[in-house]
């Protein structure tokens, strides 16, 4: 496991993670699986999830979260719609791919050629 200290949140590699998921947000720590450590979208993803904690706290996060995806269960959605369904896994969905798109990258050099 690596424990790396990042600007606004603690970043641990390898650490635990539930079955069939990349990556848990806990308030400001984020724990990934190793093979998912390097996408940049799932740590935009996931910091999401690290302003929601802010925004509503140690009681709040927790209760909104598995409020919504009860209610998904009880409506007869699977684990995976009820999951998809959560309004803070759409909007964590929504503002990782949007910072994707609108992301800076670095151009490649360009390779001259003599004739």
């Amino acid at each position: 496991m690596r424990l790396e200290r990042r600007e606004g949140f603690w970043l641990l590699v390898g650490g635990p993670v539930p079955r069939g998921s990349a990556a848990i947000t806990i308030g400001p720590l984020i724990s990934v699986r190793r093979a998912h450590a390097g996408s940049r979208y799932l740590i935009h993803h996931e910091l999401v999830h690290v302003r929601q904690w802010r925004r509503h706290g140690v009681f709040g996060f927790p209760a909104r979260y598995l409020g919504a995806y009860t209610l998904w269960r009880v409506r007869r959605k699977g684990h995976r719609g009820a999951y998809l369904r959560i309004p803070f896994e759409v909007e964590a969905d929504w503002v990782a791919r949007r910072a994707l798109a609108t992301e800076v990258r670095e151009p490649k050099p360009v390779e001259h050629t003599t004739v």
